[in-house]
């Protein structure tokens, strides 16, 4: 005789992720999003192509929904992955794509020429035929005219392969410039991605807050926990040479890593949560921000992230954190 579940056994649940109704506007008008967008910067680098496809597919049955990436990750290796993933999964019309380009060394800056290959390779490697979010990489800034990029960004939209501009690296004055060119015609800047965490506050300075709020700019903050070391499973020094990603990590060794650290260890233990879940809770705390970017190197690291998503955060818990880490 087969028996049928215990009474106490846990009530197995069908349907779409609770998740999955969670949705922001990513900018005035924009697309909706789930607040926390996967990052792929780990694919094809520090994780493998099967792991990768385990992440994001945990990523979507939590109820994401957003997935950034860039043509420099892994010189290319990261799109390829997740256009394998998007391609078998056929998921392509479920997920938000953010693509960063100008970085990779093929195509390198934001001149007409390279931006347009930049885009194609990019399209070739991901197996589709649009980027939703094409963030503008002007961190190495190759001397390309803002209003040259803007021109051919616009092509790029109106030619259907890219929907909505990003930007990265660019000051608040370039920004301010790149809005009188909107009015002209060329296509807005309503992404604005700057690296941001409760240990890097100064990128995201005054001035860019400012422009942001003023066009109603939707931030997607990178760096969401320092390269790992806001999750906290690093805590003492590294012996020996390190990795790139172990002097990233060894470079909050210290005292003031240490107190922000204990700081969402006692925020954590009150509200049941890990620290990367904090984190990512301070994060979206944080007036302007519509959904930190975060990697994820195992898909149980994806669940600790997305429980950042419901925590609310009291002022005193965000004042602790935020004295913590001054």
């Amino acid at each position: 005789m087969v028996r049928g579940p215990h009474p106490s056994a846990p009530i197995p649940v069908q349907g779409p992720s609770v998740g999955s109704s969670i949705r922001v506007a990513l900018g005035d008008g924009g697309p909706s999003v789930f607040p926390l967008i996967l990052g792929g910067a780990e694919f094809g680098w520090n994780v493998d192509l099967e792991s990768s496809h385990a992440i994001l597919d945990a990523y979507v049955e939590l109820g994401g929904n957003a997935v950034h990436t860039s043509d420099s990750f892994a010189s290319g290796r990261s799109e390829h992955i997740i256009g394998q993933w998007l391609h078998s999964r056929g998921l392509r019309d479920d997920i938000l794509l953010g693509v960063r380009v100008g970085g990779h060394a093929d195509n390198p800056g934001l001149g007409p020429v390279n931006l347009v290959r930049a885009v194609e390779s990019s399209l070739t490697r991901l197996r589709t035929d649009r980027i939703d979010v094409l963030y503008l990489d002007a961190t190495n800034d190759d001397g390309a005219s803002l209003e040259d990029t803007l021109a051919t960004a616009e092509w790029l939209v109106e030619s259907g392969k890219a929907r909505t501009l990003g930007a990265i690296g660019y000051t608040a004055a370039q920004l301010v410039e790149a809005r009188i060119f909107a009015s002209a015609g060329y296509p807005r800047i309503t992404v604005l991605d700057v690296p941001f965490n409760v240990l890097r506050r100064h990128e995201f300075d005054a001035d860019l807050r400012l422009v942001a709020g003023a066009q109603g700019m939707a931030v997607t903050p990178s760096h969401a926990l320092e390269h790992g070391f806001l999750a906290g499973r690093q805590r003492s020094k590294l012996r020996g040479a390190l990795s790139v990603r172990g002097a990233q990590l060894a470079a909050n060794l210290n005292r003031r890593g240490g107190r922000t650290l204990r700081a969402l260890d006692a925020v954590g233990a009150e509200l049941g949560v890990p620290d990367a879940a904090v984190a990512v809770a301070w994060l979206l705390a944080q007036k302007l921000v519509t959904a930190p970017i975060v990697n994820a190197y195992a898909p149980a690291h994806v669940e600790e992230l997305v429980q950042g998503v419901g925590v609310r955060l009291s002022r005193s818990q965000l004042a602790d954190i935020a004295r913590a880490a001054e």
